[in-house]
């Protein structure tokens, strides 16, 4: 009996090694483990003549100081985020894009001094140089791209086409990208489109298109959704990317515009596989602060 019981353990132990070795692990040992303590983030700057204050003042507070200041509280909760991490966990980077690059030399320079990356390696005086940095050289370029008034507009839907992969997602990264723009989407060399049964989409949206297609009543939802009008797709499985847009500002005369334009972009991102996406109005810093903090916090 005793040597009946010893056989069977001993099968039973031989298959127990053979499921652990036999390739069933294969998937979860070969897949992309990603780790949410490490960020890679990126910021998409629209320097369309939305930024102008003589095209678009606000009494308030300028467009372009919004921008500056949502700029340093998305500094702020990187920065938050390093320092809650232990120094050999350190491997975290953020930049700044613009798309198509301004023609100002001077801004691309500001625009490299703005990429930066954490590693285990870097001295503590580190940390006040990016500080430093997102101080001050945000609002120089918007003052530079103000004086040089060369306002080309931004190509966000070509960005996301040919350039948002390779430039913001790190497969083994929480990545998340911030865009700073007013929701308006237009550039001359992308401006198309595609017209299919019972599908109307092109690759801009302007308050001109927002009129044509009569979205300026209650339920332009329906006519949305009866019309297909949105956004061309411009990429396929982005699911490992979190996209926060900062900024929609309508044009006055639409009740409805803002809605519109926020629907346009959820619609879009929904289509590209985008999990995590958030849509703000042109709010003032400090009411939008707290919201981008945790965002990057992820609590």
């Amino acid at each position: 009996m005793k040597k009946i019981f010893y056989l069977l353990f001993i099968i039973s132990l031989a298959s127990c090694c053979k499921g652990k070795n036999d390739g069933t692990n294969t998937e979860k040992k070969d897949s992309i483990v990603v780790d949410s303590n490490n960020i890679n983030l990126s910021i998409l700057i629209d320097l369309s003549d939305r930024i102008d204050p003589k095209t678009n003042p606000n009494p308030t507070m300028e467009y372009y100081l919004r921008d500056v200041e949502y700029i340093k509280a998305i500094e702020k909760g990187f920065i938050n985020h390093i320092k809650s991490k232990k120094i050999i966990t350190y491997d975290d980077q953020m930049q700044v894009f613009f798309n198509p690059e301004p023609s100002d030399p001077k801004i691309n320079d500001f625009t490299k001094e703005l990429k930066v990356s954490f590693n285990k390696d870097i001295p503590r005086s580190y940390f006040d140089s990016v500080d430093k940095k997102y101080a001050e050289l945000p609002l120089n370029i918007y003052q530079s791209a103000i004086k040089d008034g060369k306002f080309v507009g931004s190509d966000i839907w070509e960005f996301f086409k040919n350039k948002v992969n390779d430039y913001c997602i790190k497969q083994d990264k929480r990545n998340i990208l911030f865009i700073l723009t007013d929701g308006y989407m237009y550039h001359q060399n992308t401006k198309f489109d595609e017209n299919k049964e019972n599908s109307h989409k092109t690759s801009y949206l302007t308050t001109k298109l927002v009129k044509a297609n009569n979205l300026t009543t209650s339920s332009f939802k329906d006519a949305i959704e009866k019309n297909g009008y949105g956004f061309v797709k411009a990429n396929e499985n982005l699911n490992n990317l979190d996209v926060i847009v900062l900024g929609i500002n309508p044009e006055k005369g639409n009740p409805f515009e803002e809605a519109v334009i926020k629907e346009y972009w959820e619609n879009w991102f929904k289509e590209m596989k985008i999990k995590k996406y958030q849509i703000k109005s042109a709010d003032l810093p400090s009411n939008l602060e707290p919201i981008i903090l945790k965002t990057i916090s992820g609590k």
